[in-house]
C-alpha cells in the first residue's frame, strides 16, 4: 500500500481486529462502493448534498465499485458485527480522496454517510455482492454446464449401461439417462438460486439505525435503490419492512441453503464420476477420466480423478460455510443481526468455490471423459438382474431363482433363462434385449 487514504476510524479497527488476518472479500468492497456511489446521488437529488461534493463521492466510489482501491480495505472480517468499521473505512477514504481530488472539504460521516447507517448499508451490501456475483459468475458457470451436459446426454443417449441402487447392480439405464439426472440438478438448482434473487434484490437501505429511517427522507431508500440499479443493471427495490431487514439475515440465509443444496449435486455427481472412473481394472471401469496429472508420488502409472476430489471438497467447504451463516443469521438481538461481515464473507467464498467447481468440473471433466463400451458391454450382458423383464411372464420367485443361478454360475442371464423357462430363445432375446429395458 503506497499511500493511505483511511482515516482514524480505520486504524483504530486495525488495533483492535487482527483475528483472522483477511479482510471482507474484493466482491463486497466494490458493492459497498456502488452503494455508496448511489447513496450520494440519492442525497443529491433530495437537495442535501452539493453537486461539488456529491460527484467527488461518486467519482472516488465509482473507482472502489471497479476494484481500484482494494488495498485501501484491510479491516478484519472478524471485527464488530455490524460491520461498522468496514463502512467507516469506506467513508474515510471516499471522503480523503473526495476532499483531495476536488479541493472541498468532504466528511466521511456527515456527507458521505448521509443517510445511513452501518446498520442498514452492511446488509445491503451483502444482498448486492451476493446479487452481481450470481449474475456475473455463477449463474453462468450453471448454464455451461448444463449446457455441455446436454451435448453429451444427445452424444450417449443409445449407449445402455448397468443401473446401480445401493451401489448394486439395478435395471439398465442409458448414459444420456444418468447424466439427465445430472443436468435436471443443476437446473433446479440454478431456478432455486433464481427465485432467491427476488427477495435478495430487497434491500434495507433507508432503514438506517433501527428501521425507523431517522435521519433520512422517507424516499431516500427507493432513490438508492433507482441509481444502483440504473449502475449495476440489476433490479433492486427498497424492502418493505426495514425492521426484517436490518434486525435479521434471512434472505442471506435462504441464498446460504440454496447454495449448500448446490454443493450437494455437485458432491453427487463428482462422486458418480469416481465410482464410474473406478479401477481401471478392478473397480468399475465405466468411463475413462481425462489424465491430468501423476496420481502417485510411489506407483508408477497411477492417474487419480483430481478434479472431482477437488470439487468434493469444495463442497465439502462450502457446506461448512451454510453452517457458519446458519449460525449467524439467528444472531439479530433485537433491532440489529451482529454477524454480518461473517455472512457476507461466506457467502462470497460458497459462490467462489462453486462457480470454479463448475467451471472445472465441466471443462476438465464432463466434457473430456470417454465410455470403456467394451466394459460395459460385458458387465451388462451378465447382469442377471435384467430377469425383472419376465416378472410378468414367470413370476417373482422363478425370477429370483434364475437370477441366483446366472450370479452362483457366473453365466449371462439369457443361456440360465433358456434353460429353466419354456420362452423360445427369439423372445428371450426380445425381452431381455438391454436397449428395450430403458
Amino acid at each position: 500500500m503506497s499511500e493511505i487514504f483511511y482515516q482514524e476510524q480505520t486504524r483504530l479497527a486495525l488495533d483492535n481486529f487482527s483475528i483472522s488476518g483477511t479482510g471482507m472479500p474484493a466482491g463486497f468492497i466494490h458493492a459497498l462502493g456502488a452503494l455508496k456511489l448511489a447513496c450520494a446521488k440519492a442525497n443529491l437529488e433530495l437537495g442535501e448534498l452539493n453537486k461539488g461534493k456529491a460527484n467527488a463521492i461518486v467519482q472516488v466510489s465509482e473507482a472502489i465499485a471497479a476494484g481500484n482501491l482494494d488495498d485501501q480495505f484491510p479491516v478484519d472480517v472478524y471485527q464488530t458485527g455490524s460491520g461498522t468499521s468496514t463502512n467507516m473505512n469506506a467513508n474515510e477514504v471516499i471522503a480523503t480522496l473526495a476532499s483531495k481530488q476536488s479541493g472541498l472539504s468532504v466528511h466521511p460521516n456527515d456527507d458521505v454517510n448521509m443517510g445511513q447507517s452501518s446498520n442498514d448499508v452492511i446488509p445491503s451490501t451483502i444482498h448486492i455482492a451476493s446479487m452481481i456475483m450470481l449474475k456475473q459468475q455463477l449463474m453462468p458457470a450453471l448454464k455451461q454446464i448444463e449446457a455441455d451436459l446436454g451435448a453429451r446426454i444427445d452424444e450417449l443417449s443409445a449407449t445402455v449401461k448397468t443401473g446401480r441402487t445401493h451401489l448394486m447392480d439395478a435395471m439398465p439405464v442409458t448414459f444420456g439417462q444418468e447424466l439427465s439426472g445430472w443436468q435436471a440438478q443443476l437446473r433446479l438448482c440454478r431456478q432455486r438460486l433464481e427465485d432467491t434473487c427476488v427477495r435478495l434484490c430487497r434491500l434495507a437501505i433507508g432503514g438506517t439505525a433501527v428501521g425507523t429511517g431517522i435521519n433520512t427522507q422517507s424516499n431516500f431508500g427507493a432513490l438508492v435503490c433507482k441509481y444502483l440499479s440504473q449502475f449495476l443493471d440489476l433490479p433492486f427495490t427498497v424492502t418493505d419492512n426495514h425492521f426484517a431487514a436490518i434486525s435479521s439475515q434471512d434472505t442471506a440465509l435462504e441464498l446460504s441453503g440454496q447454495l449448500n443444496t448446490l454443493a450437494a449435486a455437485l458432491m453427487k455427481i463428482s462422486n458418480d464420476l469416481r465410482w464410474m472412473n473406478s479401477g481401471p481394472l478392478a473397480g468399475l471401469g465405466e468411463i475413462t477420466l481425462p489424465k491430468l496429472q501423476a496420481g502417485s508420488s510411489i506407483m508408477p502409472g497411477k492417474v487419480n480423478p483430481v478434479i472431482p476430489e477437488a470439487v468434493a471438497m469444495a463442497c465439502a467447504q462450502t457446506m461448512g460455510y451454510h453452517s457458519a451463516i446458519t449460525v449467524a443469521a439467528q444472531s439479530g438481538n433485537f433491532q440489529l443481526n451482529v454477524m454480518l461481515p461473517l455472512i457476507g464473507q461466506n457467502l462470497l467464498l460458497s459462490q467462489q468455490l462453486l462457480t470454479r467447481s463448475c467451471e472445472h468440473l465441466t471443462r476438465q471433466v464432463i466434457t473430456r471423459f470417454t465410455v470403456n463400451k467394451e466394459q460395459v458391454e460385458q458387465v451388462l450382458n451378465k447382469n442377471p438382474i435384467l430377469v425383472t423383464a419376465l416378472n410378468q411372464r414367470i413370476g417373482y420367485e422363478k425370477g429370483a431363482e434364475i437370477a441366483k443361478k446366472a450370479y452362483d454360475e457366473k453365466r449371462d442371464i439369457l443361456d440360465v433363462a433358456k434353460a429353466m423357462t419354456d420362452i423360445d430363445e427369439e423372445e428371450l432375446r426380445s425381452l431381455l434385449d438391454p436397449a428395450r429395458l430403458v
